[in-house]
């Protein structure tokens, strides 16, 4: 079982969370709750200590606390708050710092590359005709940011203690 939860349902619901962000501009509240959910599951299977549990919450809670702050400055959504508050009680605070950076630095080229996309979408000889496309180039919306969240999440987590355990490196 620990090894469907985390070979599967963590990297496909981080998967799956950058699929909603990008169609539909939203991380639905059901999906960051299975993350904190399957969580709660995996660590007594992976013999995480109730101390270690505690601290993996307790950085969860300071991503929640710094995310929101930034949601309620109209930087963030409120999707990608939880998003990050989900995936940072995967990680830890091993890992939490260096999947905060990476989710940055990322997020800061979706951004760059979003911004700069819809500058030239006028010049555009294709204009996409799907929906989601469309918003995407969209002044007017924000940036999906769970893509660049999901994104970090994906390329850390083989050097989590995660996966390690299970693929036995």
């Amino acid at each position: 079982m620990l090894e469907i939860l985390v070979l599967l349902v963590f990297p496909g619901l981080v998967i799956l969370a950058a699929c909603t962000d990008i169609f539909t501009m939203t991380i639905p509240n059901k999906l960051c709750l299975a993350l904190v959910a399957a969580f709660f599951v995996a660590a007594p299977l992976a013999g995480l200590s109730l101390e270690t549990i505690g601290w993996h919450a307790l950085t969860a809670l300071i991503a929640l606390t710094v995310t929101f702050a930034l949601f309620a400055t109209g930087v963030f959504g409120g999707g990608d708050a939880k998003l990050t508050a989900g995936i940072a009680l995967w990680y830890g605070p091993s890992l939490g710092f260096e999947f905060a950076l990476l989710a940055a630095l990322l997020g800061g080229l979706i951004t760059a590359g979003l911004v700069f996309a819809r500058a030239y979408a006028g010049y555009m000889t294709y204009i996409p005709q799907a929906q989601w496309a469309g918003r995407l180039l969209s002044r007017e919306v924000g940036i999906p940011y769970g893509i660049a969240l999901s994104a970090a999440a994906i390329w850390i987590y083989p050097h989590t203690h995660w996966f390690q355990s299970v693929v036995g490196f």
